[in-house]
């Protein structure tokens, strides 16, 4: 269920606070990370450090692309800025993807190697320093996602996506160095390849996303039927003739022709327009900008 927010200034100070958390959760994550890695000669903690500490940078884009999406209409953009919230998630999404590739090309390097005599066996630190990142990282995933679906985020979810992304990663590390320290140095090679894929599948979902709302792509099924209904329970309303909706970052704008009675004065279809109109925008939202045609219909 989405929160119903009563302003866009509400909107972006949950979208913030959320970010807040994130970038403290991260540095101090980050800090940890490192410290165990140079500590415990583990070459996978500390790249997994660097990788925490790349969630930093992508939550500055988060908040820098929602507080321009927060922006409010004006002369040169009469139907707002949401779709910068898009460009941060597109944005971001380029990041998680260049992160596994990254991690792939690392992989790969090492297990056509084949000098897996010459790595260094990490220290049991780096063991638990992995298994806190993962939980960490974890919970900060569904926390981040939570608010994220509740205030109809892309960049938010694309945030919550690098936290999970960061989770994989911490995994594919602690099964590296469990298996290092039981004598298959390879295994952390192998297992990054597999997270390799995980991020480049979440990276494809989040700009997929973006780019449908980047180009008008219509709501759901579920969300058209009920504007439909919303409409026809308006007295006055004798039919639905059609129904356009798109999505503009995180809100959505509706084009509707109703049917009304043909033989009704102007002033009673207006007013059955406006009906329509005010009841479907205190109903949704997610809506920002209603179109109401009114088709005279013989009774």
């Amino acid at each position: 269920m989405k929160l119903k927010l009563k302003s866009e200034n509400e909107f972006e100070k949950a979208a913030m606070k959320v970010s807040a958390v994130s970038i403290v959760a991260n540095v101090l994550l980050s800090a940890f990370k490192l410290l165990a890695g140079i500590l415990a000669s583990s070459g996978a903690m500390v790249s997994d450090a660097i990788h925490s500490a790349s969630d930093v940078i992508s939550t500055v884009v988060v908040i820098i692309g929602i507080r321009l999406s927060g922006k409010a209409s004006d002369k040169e953009h009469p139907y707002g800025h949401e779709r910068m919230e898009c460009v941060a998630a597109i944005i971001l999404a380029t990041i998680l993807a260049f992160t596994g590739l990254g991690i792939g090309y690392t992989a790969v390097a090492k297990i056509l190697s084949g000098n897996y005599g010459e790595l260094t066996v990490p220290g049991v630190l780096a063991l638990v320093a992995a298994v806190v990142s993962i939980a960490v990282k974890e919970g900060m995933y569904w926390y981040t996602r939570s608010y994220a679906k509740k205030i109809n985020s892309s960049a938010l979810m694309a945030d919550a996506w690098h936290h999970r992304s960061d989770a994989l990663s911490s995994v594919g590390a602690l099964v590296g160095i469990a298996g290092a320290r039981l004598g298959y140095p390879v295994c952390d090679a192998i297992a990054s390849l597999c997270i390799c894929f995980f991020i480049e599948k979440a990276a494809y979902d989040i700009f997929k996303d973006a780019i449908d709302k980047m180009v008008d792509k219509a709501c759901d099924e579920k969300l058209e039927d009920s504007l439909k209904n919303c409409a026809l329970e308006q007295e006055g309303v004798l039919g639905v003739d059609l129904l356009r909706t798109r999505v503009f970052g995180n809100r959505v704008y509706v084009d509707i022709e109703i049917s009304a009675d043909g033989d009704a004065s102007l002033r009673d279809a207006h007013k059955i327009a406006e009906h329509v109109h005010d009841a479907i925008e205190q109903s949704f939202s997610s809506v920002k900008h209603i179109m109401v045609h009114v088709n005279p219909v013989d009774t």
